[in-house]
């Protein structure tokens, strides 16, 4: 595996645990909660390699 396509994943996990950091904080805005949700899904797709 190319050293950039590390880097690529290891910036993504990054991205992906920020996000669900602060999924789990917000506990009020529900709506904030499912655009977390939506960005995060993508991210967590590249991660598992799933199309």
């Amino acid at each position: 595996m190319p050293v950039v396509m590390i880097i690529y994943y290891i910036i993504s996990a990054f991205i992906a645990g920020l996000l669900i950091w602060n999924f789990i904080r917000e506990k009020e805005d529900r709506q904030k909660m499912l655009l977390y949700l939506i960005v995060i899904t993508p991210i967590i797709l590249r991660l598992f390699r799933i199309r």
